[in-house]
């Protein structure tokens, strides 16, 4: 019992780490200036209908779960990090949708088995660090026949590459923990679900971002917004060498996945996996 009682310790204490990860910076605003079109087309993908039944699986402030919303859907959006949801409950009403918003961690869902018509995460459940455990929790609260939809960067696209970068310069990851880009790993996704689902659609596609006007508008961004990178630069601290080293290493990275376009604009692409599918009866 000891030894249960430390894990749980500790992965409790883990949750919180990444709860006061994702509630640094402003990753509400993020998510709508850089990504907002990729929740409306995970929603596309799996076609969801009036009245389905929808859980948007660690969904911040409701990227695909108000496009859900929005299509008829009776959407739940769950999050580990419920200080994202004011700006979503902001943004729902906007657009004139209600949902429900419940605080909940991806390894550990607070809902029934086969609840779910449709079950999504965009840009979301990757970051959960036990993929197999948020894997079967998916699975478990969909019904049988039910869509899974998951949109994810893939390790080989911009934001894998950023997060690999980062990875050094990080704390050393929990016991058991996987890299979160693996989602965007077509093989990876099989090897979680397995035989549990059927009809697996698979696609890559690249998101063009034309928010900078070059690498050092990136950086500056992501080290204000985005909270994996505020927690790296937090850890190092005031190793002013360090901070050199990762703000060359990220400058060098944006600028190789960057080019000029069109008239002198500076564009980046971010590829992702969009995958759908459905359980298996």
């Amino acid at each position: 019992m000891n030894g249960e009682a430390k894990v749980d310790e500790a992965d409790l204490a883990l949750k919180q780490k990444h709860r006061a990860m994702w509630a640094s910076g402003d990753y509400p605003a993020l998510a709508a200036e850089l990504v907002n079109d990729l929740g409306a087309i995970l929603v596309d993908a799996c076609g969801i209908k009036p009245k389905q039944r929808v859980l948007d699986v660690a969904a911040g402030a409701g990227n695909a779960a108000i496009p859900a919303a929005m299509m008829g859907g009776k959407v739940v959006a769950s999050d580990l990090t419920p200080e994202l949801f004011d700006a979503g409950r902001r943004q729902a009403a906007d657009r004139g949708v209600e949902l429900e918003w419940v605080e909940a961690d991806a390894e550990a869902l607070p809902f029934g088995d086969n609840e779910f018509d449709v079950v999504t995460s965009c840009l979301g459940v990757m970051f959960a660090p036990h993929h197999q455990a948020s894997a079967d929790e998916i699975v478990r609260v969909c019904k049988p026949g039910g869509t899974i939809g998951l949109l994810n960067w893939t390790p080989e696209g911009f934001l894998g590459k950023m997060l690999a970068t980062l990875k050094p310069y990080a704390p050393p990851p929990p016991p058991g923990a996987s890299p979160g880009p693996l989602w965007g790993s077509e093989d990876h996704v099989r090897e979680l679900f397995g035989d549990r689902i059927t009809d697996i659609k698979a696609e890559k596609r690249t998101l063009a971002v034309r928010s900078f006007h070059q690498p050092q508008d990136f950086l500056r961004y992501f080290k204000s917004h985005y909270g994996p990178t505020i927690s790296v630069y937090k850890f190092i601290g005031d190793d002013a060498d360090k901070a050199k080293e990762l703000d060359n290493a990220l400058i060098g990275l944006a600028d190789s996945f960057g080019e000029a376009h069109g008239d002198a604009v500076w564009q980046m692409q971010w590829e992702y996996l969009l995958l759908t599918a459905r359980k298996a009866r």
